[in-house]
């Protein structure tokens, strides 16, 4: 099994990771939203479509 941050292949301590540098990698992904599960709940879609958030202002 290869890593699926750099494609090297895994240690069984950090599996599927080959190191704790990939795994931190992939564990700052997900804290940071890079990934994300799409929701199928039809409130959220509601939510999104009727409400969509104001676009911010950025000072000049």
């Amino acid at each position: 099994m290869s890593c699926p941050i750099c494609a090297e292949k895994s240690v069984t301590e950090f599996r599927p990771f080959c190191s704790k540098r990939c795994a931190d990698i992939d564990l700052a992904k997900w804290l940071n939203g890079a990934y994300a599960v799409p929701s199928q709940r039809e409130e959220d879609v509601e939510t999104e479509v009727s409400d969509p958030e104001p676009e911010q202002q950025r000072p000049h």
